[in-house]
């Protein structure tokens, strides 16, 4: 699976910003879907995760009720719709993929093992 993630730039504070993410090759129903985001000199962290079959979600409790993830499974993308952004929102997003997801945690970045390449939002405040 070949993931491809867009839709990053810069944005005024409050604004929004809608990221996607393409993949490549065969996403069955037990796959899980995740953003995840890494600001600079910080480690990686959760963003929000959603179910390939269900499309149950998940998400980082600093985004609730700003950022909605879904998927188009005809489509095999990812999206995720970002909201009132702020500028600690400022980081690479990446999109990665969980072949096992349906069973797993969600937010654990190890228990994905496809990543796509990252692309670059960021808030001016």
């Amino acid at each position: 699976v070949q993931l491809q993630a867009s839709g990053g730039g810069l944005v005024q504070a409050g604004s929004s910003l809608s990221l996607s993410c393409a993949a490549r090759g065969r996403i069955n129903s037990n796959y899980g879907m995740g953003w995840f985001r890494q600001a600079p000199g910080k480690q990686r962290e959760f963003v929000a995760a959603i179910r390939w079959s269900g499309g149950r979600t998940t998400y980082v409790d600093s985004v609730k009720g700003r950022f909605t993830i879904s998927r188009d499974t005809a489509k095999n993308m990812v999206y995720l719709q970002m909201n009132s952004l702020k500028s600690e929102d400022t980081a690479v997003y990446y999109c990665a993929a969980d072949p096992r997801g349906y069973y797993g945690s969600d937010s654990l970045a190890r228990e994905y093992e496809y990543w796509g390449q990252g692309t670059l939002v960021t808030v001016s405040s």
